[in-house]
């Protein structure tokens, strides 16, 4: 383990290499699922390039003015980009302005640094304008960014950048990380690691937010009237999530994602298949549901669901989106 990264040890030891300046690339590129360490890790490779007192080659104090301000993304030589509240899009107007940080001299560190968090959601005139800087780095400049995968982002930009690929740990790794390193009960650490599939900061953040829990288990809680409802019901379900949300976006892409959850694991009861159940905690619906429906049916719901997540970043109407999800889904009576 290096720079305190859990499940990605062969991405580590490459970043602290590249902390020597013959082998620093001017542009790195890491690609994971949601809650896989792309931040965290981003975050220690620029602590190791920039720590004015480094216990040994390639690390970084963590204690320090300047470790700590990179912590908070509140270093001066640190920028840190990522889709505007409002919008869904990382814009050209951003990336013009971080060009024109960029050229500049680093303020009081070795390297001046772009953090551009999830790159998958640049237009398409942003990632043109990015790539005239990947094309032309500025010296003493290092540009870093985290995608969901390389096949989102344009092949000249992907073509620049030295690419790490991340990969949740297995569930029962993660599980051990939980309870030896993070402090966790064994009971909270099999079921985060379960939820999280393996993704630690995805695990570490339901844990650390109370609020995101209890909203699994409430909406949870409501799967077994949800499944056996009429249509009826069901649209006056929705009319509920609504109620203290007049968009509800953000709040039904979270129940789309517990949803798709749920339906995934019936999917793998009615295959048979020898995988594990992320809601293990749950495992008595699960296999009830799976035992009305077949196959075919989980499948179906199991597409619509996915569909309506990739809908949901096109801005369609969230509450005919939700309505029109849970009218695909057949009636069950547990």
């Amino acid at each position: 383990m290096i720079w305190d990264i859990y499940g990605h040890d062969a991405a580590s030891t490459l970043l602290k290499e590249h902390t020597q300046e013959d082998k620093l690339r001017h542009a790195y590129l890491l690609t994971g699922p949601q809650g896989v360490g792309r931040r965290s890790l981003a975050l220690a490779f620029i602590k190791a390039l920039n720590c004015p007192n480094p216990p040994g080659a390639g690390m970084f104090c963590g204690v320090c003015p300047t470790c700590r301000q990179i912590d908070l993304q509140a270093f001066p030589d640190l920028t840190v980009i990522t889709a505007e509240e409002g919008h869904k899009d990382i814009r050209i107007d951003q990336i013009r302005s971080l060009q024109h940080s960029l050229v500049l001299s680093p303020y009081q560190a070795r390297y001046r640094v772009a953090l551009i968090l999830d790159f998958q959601k640049v237009t398409v005139g942003a990632s043109n304008a990015l790539l005239k800087t990947l094309e032309e780095p500025p010296p003493k400049a290092v540009l870093i960014l985290t995608a969901d995968a390389q096949e989102s982002l344009l092949p000249t930009i992907a073509s620049r950048c030295e690419v790490l690929r991340l990969r949740p740990m297995r569930v029962s790794e993660a599980e051990q990380i939980l309870i030896q390193h993070k402090g966790l009960n064994a009971v909270d650490a099999r079921l985060l690691a379960h939820v999280s599939s393996g993704r630690l900061g995805t695990a570490l953040r339901l844990y650390n937010d109370p609020n995101a829990l209890t909203f699994r288990t409430r909406r949870f809680d409501d799967l077994p009237d949800l499944l056996a409802g009429s249509r009826r019901e069901r649209f006056a379900y929705v009319d509920g999530l609504f109620k203290h949300n007049r968009s509800g976006r953000d709040e039904i892409s979270d129940v789309i994602g517990l949803w798709l959850g749920f339906w995934r694991d019936v999917l793998i009861s009615t295959s048979s298949a020898d995988m594990p159940l992320v809601n293990i905690d749950r495992e008595k619906l699960i296999q009830k549901t799976a035992e009305k429906v077949d196959f075919q049916s989980a499948h179906h719901v199991v597409v619509s669901l996915e569909q309506g997540l990739r809908d949901l970043d096109v801005y369609v109407n969230t509450r005919l989106l939700a309505e029109n999800l849970l009218l695909e889904w057949p009636r069950v009576f547990i």
